[in-house]
């Protein structure tokens, strides 16, 4: 089973947890060196209209591709921070939940395309949405092409559990995935209506990841008991490619 999740906006390189660890690089470095090419030719001005950032946001990242080629990596599951990752219990995982995130859990970036978490990864902002030009086309969709797609074919788990939101799950091309896929969705009640609230489904996505790897968690079937802040599989609302959560 392989978990999908999406990357965080927010970046934390303060410390560099794991340095005594067995890290690895991103399987796609050398495509991402190809969008920071891109991205080192443009000015202040332009990563703010192609980004939609403030000034602020905009110097920040404009120092981070000039400067990309000698900031120091950090692992990606340690390196990003955000409402996803704030489900994860990483100050208390040990060898054995580091190893089995290293194998079942992938993140997909619009820079890196498919990360492990313990790829080592540079400070960034790409979202998989932004209309970059490259040779490839006039955005990242059309830059990653298949590649994302196939990665996930030549791993040999036998289903892929979808956490990552729309604007990077639009990455793959469903109809080449040999393996089945299971979207994950959660709602809640409001006015007597289910309805997915953005910053709630998000941090669940991070805590049904955490409840994977904590219980090492290898059939689909075993997430029906996924009960964190009161959510509660619903088999009547579920399907075998879509799991739905309420609460």
């Amino acid at each position: 089973m392989l978990i999908l999740i999406s990357p965080a906006k927010t970046l934390d390189f303060s410390n560099n947890e794991l340095e005594s660890k067995a890290v690895s690089n991103p399987v796609f470095l050398k495509e991402a060196e190809q969008l920071v090419t891109i991205l080192k030719k443009y000015s202040i001005e332009d990563i703010a209209s192609l980004m939609k950032l403030s000034p602020a946001l905009s110097k920040l990242n404009y120092d981070r591709f000039k400067e990309f080629d000698k900031a120091k990596g950090k692992p990606a599951i340690f390196a990003y921070k955000g409402d996803v990752y704030e489900g994860f219990e990483l100050d208390t995982y040990k060898d054995p939940e580091l190893d089995f995130a290293d194998q079942h859990l992938r993140i997909i970036s619009g820079l890196y395309g498919l990360l492990k978490p313990l790829d080592l990864i540079k400070p960034y902002r790409l979202e998989m949405s932004i209309n970059l030009p490259n040779k490839k086309g006039k955005n990242l969709y059309q830059f990653w092409g298949d590649k994302i797609t196939d990665t996930l074919n030549y791993n040999d788990e036998n289903c892929i559990i979808n956490l990552a939101s729309q604007e990077y799950s639009s990455s793959i091309n469903f109809k080449k995935l040999n393996k089945p896929i299971i979207n994950i969705t959660f709602k809640e009640t409001v006015n007597g209506v289910y309805k997915i609230i953005g910053l709630h489904a998000k941090k669940a996505r991070g805590e049904m990841a955490n409840f994977i790897i904590r219980n090492h968690i290898k059939e689909p079937e075993e997430l029906y008991h996924f009960s964190k802040n009161n959510y509660k599989y619903r088999s009547d609302l579920s399907s075998e490619s879509e799991y739905v959560f309420i609460r």
